[in-house]
């Protein structure tokens, strides 16, 4: 059985993986291997392969600070844009000698008596750090309801984190089940293929208008300025952050966003029997404001229909809803998300004294700084719980998170520990703080 070791192993090479290791690079620290569980780099954005995919946070604000693009094509930019810049990064960097693919975790067992991490892999690999570093993020579960029915169909099915490309699609009846945050990027291209396409809707997203443009090549020529690129980063960090106080309550800021998303709704759809089932009855924020100039045409299409009743069950060819109505379906696309929260532990992770993650998160999610969790030492999170971000670019989010580690690893080495661990009452001290500032 193959065994490696190093100082810290991270799992994951997305931006958040990717960003460990250039980090404690250039610290000096060398020792460190990447156990990615695919063939390549880019973690959502290796996986995401669906028509239309693309961020939602401008593309000089979607990459890192210290690796600044000045040639993005566009202002929102498309998913194979962003692993290009994944890729790039990651050679550049050195990278790919450090990294282990077909690596995909199993169990990570802490060992008292040799203070290390002690890591299995897919495949039998067997690899030992002192540090592990999870940067495996929370949307790499798809979600798939499981709804009556679905496996005797006869027809192609398949999640949008999944797509399968060799399903022909056009002049085929396609029903689309979701329409979150994917679901809205791929619906407008769907629709150009079916003959029909029926899209079933739990909940009505917020939807705003997307000020996406192709860049000029006067501006990325200004763009390769350093300081007229750091001021454009500069204004769209303003311009995202102050998003958040309609999330903190500011009724003003908030009222004002719904003005501007039911206009665009206004706009974009004529018949007013569709507007009504795509505006939403919440309060804009409880839940992820999305943006699309195309998702509401597409809907309006001839041979697209809407669907808001509840899904009863699915048949070999049809989908039923609860109020009996029968919708004839070739294939069926979920655009229902990711299982976010098992994601945090769908490896078993043994700490201390055998408690694993999914015994400590079984009361819900919890972490210091969402970076780490009492028993388990030398294990930190990027983009662990309660880290999520509904405003801004996560890229920033990430480099506040590795600063965070570095500078517990320096004080670790300056006063020769070689373990840390968070303690319950501080965790718990924090966390009650926060929640009190909320309820404010």
């Amino acid at each position: 059985m193959a065994e490696e070791s190093a100082d810290v192993l991270i799992a994951g090479t997305g931006f958040a993986g990717l960003c460990a290791a250039i980090k404690l690079r250039e610290c000096g620290n060398s020792s460190f291997l990447l156990l990615e569980k695919a063939a390549d780099y880019g973690g959502t954005w290796r996986d995401n392969v669906y028509p239309g995919c693309a961020c939602d946070i401008p593309s000089h604000l979607y990459s890192f600070s210290f690796e600044p693009k000045a040639d993005w094509s566009r202002m929102f930019p498309s998913q194979p844009e962003i692993l290009a810049y994944l890729r790039g990064v990651a050679t550049k960097h050195g990278l790919p000698g450090r990294t282990r693919f077909g690596a995909a975790l199993c169990e990570a067992v802490w060992d008292e008596a040799a203070r290390h991490w002690c890591v299995t892999v897919a495949d039998g690999r067997r690899f030992f750090g002192r540090v592990l570093i999870s940067a495996m993020g929370p949307l790499h579960i798809p979600a798939v309801p499981d709804l009556p029915g679905l496996a005797g169909f006869a027809g192609k099915a398949f999640h949008s984190a999944r797509w399968d490309a060799s399903v022909e699609l056009t002049g085929r009846r396609v029903a689309v089940i979701g329409t979150g945050a994917s679901a809205i990027q791929f619906i407008p291209r769907v629709a150009e293929q079916a003959a029909r396409l029926t899209v079933f809707q739990r909940t009505p997203p917020w939807i705003m208008p997307k000020v996406d443009y192709a860049f000029s090549g006067e501006q990325i020529s200004g763009f390769r300025n350093r300081r007229r690129r750091f001021l454009f980063r500069t204004r769209l960090f303003w311009i995202h952050d102050v998003r958040a106080l309609s999330f903190l309550g500011s009724r003003k800021l908030t009222a004002a966003a719904e003005r501007m998303a039911r206009g665009h709704l206004r706009r974009q759809v004529a018949d007013a029997a569709l507007r009504a089932k795509l505006a939403p009855d919440y309060r804009l924020g409880c839940k992820r404001v999305l943006i699309s100039n195309d998702f509401y045409p597409a809907l309006a299409r001839d041979h697209v229909e809407l669907v808001t009743e509840r899904i009863a069950r699915v048949e070999p060819d049809r989908v039923i809803t609860a109020d009996g109505a029968a919708y004839p379906a070739d294939v069926l696309i979920f655009g229902t998300g990711f299982h976010t929260t098992d994601s945090f532990s769908a490896v078993r992770i043994v700490g201390r004294g055998g408690l694993t993650l999914a015994d400590s998160f079984a009361g819900g999610l919890h972490a210091y700084r969402g970076v780490a969790v009492p028993g388990f030492p030398n294990f930190y999170f990027l983009l662990g719980p309660n880290t999520g971000l509904g405003h801004h670019s996560v890229v920033l989010m990430i480099e506040a998170q590795v600063r965070y580690l570095l500078s517990l690893f320096g004080k670790m080495a300056a006063r020769g520990w070689k373990v840390a661990e968070v303690r319950p009452a501080v965790e718990e001290g924090r966390n009650a703080a926060w929640k009190e500032r909320k309820a404010r």
